[in-house]
């Protein structure tokens, strides 16, 4: 097989009872743990007593980050998928599959023993999991494997675990990497990648391999020349060119303080453009009959300036009532319009696909129409108090716009994720 010298480097020494590959994405960290280290970890404790267990923030993380690539090097009769039990079949031994977001999902190995562990973004996992499984590791022979990419310098498992190993004599071993530690990679690709971060915490994160705290414009990219964005193509009769695609409206309620925001979004059908066709923040306290008659109009507006239906209205989905209202005055107008409450990611997850959707050149918007959210996005910060990855939202910021925008094509983020993954693939940028 070949490897790199910083991969030849952690097989080395990766001798401890807890050994961690912490930095850059894409430097090669986790593709040495699927092609050699889980599957010699397996291997050499056949027949041990103990569980093999895999952490990650959840199953289908796990699938994707590790038993996929896995199962692409060695075979699905090597590489086996995760059943009901929560197990997969890896050369020929039981792996337990567990997602590590909240203590309550790995709970059922509690007091179990341990006798291989491998974690995948452990920095993303809840704390409390952590500590567990390291109190899992009760064999003396039980080891556990991990690659994390890292975040603030105030995280849990910086300030509480890594920084303390000295101190408190923990057998750990941690390596370090940067983009360009992985030779294999192009160099245009790792270009496009530093130009991607470039300006942003992600660059320290994902190309430097530091723990930095975030700080500053969330969408750098895009505030630096929002210009660059606008959708400019037209037809000869003057009318907008759209791709073919899926109309939605995201929708966000707001309290006392901020506003009722919308925004409606063309999505292509092939994932390739998300193309925010207008946007309207109503300030004020505003009734529910007011409120229902504000998105009617704004559906309406939306549909006659792009001659289309509105597939799809995706309000705030703790709203229940307000929903139920909305769902009323659609029937009422008779407009062919599907009434849900929306996917709601998790924030961060939300702001990185945001982000790279400008990154990559897939978001734009129409310049006379989206004054709210152009001013929003370019707008936007990070919480400098705050010690975990936080936005700003204290009301000098523009969130209820950010949040009805990021509900208008939040139903189809895998989607935009594996376009986002493609284009890097193929070193666009």
């Amino acid at each position: 097989m070949i490897i790199s010298d910083k991969q030849k480097e952690f097989i080395r020494n990766c001798n401890h009872r807890i050994n961690l590959k912490i930095g850059a994405r894409r430097c090669g960290k986790t593709y040495l743990d699927d092609l050699y280290v889980i599957p010699n970890r397996i291997i050499e404790r056949k027949d041990k007593d103990g569980l093999n267990v895999i952490f990650g923030v959840s199953k289908g993380t796990i699938e994707r980050n590790v038993l996929q690539p896995m199962r692409e090097i060695y075979g699905k009769n090597l590489i086996g998928f995760i059943n009901s039990q929560n197990i997969a079949k890896i050369f020929g031994e039981d792996v337990y599959c567990l997602g590590c977001e909240k203590v309550s999902q790995v709970s059922k190995i509690q007091g179990t023993s341990i006798k291989y562990a491998y974690g995948d973004e452990i920095a993303k996992w809840n704390k409390d999991v952590f500590m567990m499984i390291l109190g899992s590791l009760d064999k003396s022979y039980s080891c556990m494997d991990g690659a994390l990419n890292p975040e603030s310098k105030t995280h849990w498992l910086k300030k509480e675990v890594l920084d303390k190993i000295s101190e408190k004599d923990l057998d750990i071993y941690t390596q370090y990497y940067t983009i360009f530690d992985n030779p294999f990679l192009s160099e245009n690709f790792v270009n496009n990648l530093c130009k991607e971060y470039e300006g942003t915490v992600f660059y320290n994160r994902l190309i430097l391999g530091q723990w930095c705290n975030a700080e500053g414009l969330i969408y750098k990219r895009f505030a630096d020349n929002p210009q660059k964005y606008k959708w400019t193509k037209k037809k000869e009769n003057g009318e907008y060119d759209l791709p073919q695609g899926y109309t939605i409206i995201g929708i966000d309620y707001g309290g006392n303080k901020s506003g009722q925001a919308f925004v409606c979004t063309r999505i292509s059908y092939d994932f390739k453009y998300v193309i925010a066709l207008g946007s309207e923040k109503h300030m004020g306290d505003i009734d529910p009959d007011k409120l229902e008659e504000l998105q009617i109009e704004f559906a309406k507006k939306m549909m006659y300036k792009y001659n289309c239906d509105i597939d799809y209205m995706l309000p705030d989905n703790e709203e229940v009532v307000l929903i139920r209202g909305l769902k009323r005055a659609v029937e009422t107008n008779n407009l062919n319009t599907l009434v849900r409450g929306c996917v709601k990611e998790p924030i961060n997850d939300r702001i990185d696909c945001g982000r790279t959707m400008i990154a990559y050149d897939i978001f734009y918007y129409i310049e006379e129409e989206c004054d709210t959210l152009v001013e929003a996005i370019s707008s936007a910060l990070w919480d400098s108090e705050k010690n975990e990855d936080t936005r700003l939202d204290d009301f000098t910021t523009d969130i209820d716009t950010i949040d009805a925008w990021e509900y208008s094509w939040c139903k189809f983020i895998r989607k935009i994720n594996d376009m986002i993954e493609r284009k890097r693939s193929d070193n666009i940028c």
